[in-house]
């Protein structure tokens, strides 16, 4: 970190000289020793979450897919002109343990064309789905497994 408010310093700075460099030294120290105090910024949490980015690529590519799969099945209600669609409240106990990965999981479901969560209470969700079709295995998603992967909470069975 100390090194990317160095390069950046030199970034908004323009030019390299002896004396930038140096006032750059001082200050990207100054930032960093504030970043370590009042943030909790520590080496060993930015090396963990390094290593947790392939499963962030993974959740993005299933997320993506997740969204494409919905859109086509959206795309078949309106073009198809199903005469019973059934919207339909589903509630369910979600297993994310952290705000975060509450966060990512509600507003995953949101992102899916045909799914609204409409409220987050703890553990509980409320979801709204367009279809039944669109509800089902909800409550079991990978989506949400790869999130428990990211909170490093995830089933060890």
């Amino acid at each position: 970190m100390f090194i990317l408010y160095f390069i950046l310093w030199l970034i908004f700075v323009g030019t390299v000289t002896v004396e930038s460099c140096i006032i750059g030294l001082i200050v990207a120290g100054a930032v960093f020793a504030f970043t370590v105090k009042f943030l909790n910024y520590s080496i060993a949490l930015e090396i963990n979450n390094l290593k947790k980015i392939p499963i962030l690529l993974k959740y993005i590519v299933m997320l993506v897919k997740e969204i494409i799969v919905s859109n086509f099945k959206v795309a078949g209600f309106i073009l198809t002109e199903k005469e019973e669609i059934c919207p339909t409240l589903v509630s369910f106990k979600g297993k994310t343990k952290t705000d975060a990965g509450k966060t990512f999981y509600a507003n995953a479901i949101t992102l899916t064309p045909g799914t609204v969560t409409v409220f987050l209470e703890g553990d509980r969700y409320v979801v709204h789905a367009l279809d039944e079709s669109l509800a089902e295995g909800i409550d079991e998603s990978k989506l949400e497994k790869i999130i428990l992967k990211l909170e490093g909470t995830e089933d060890k069975a």
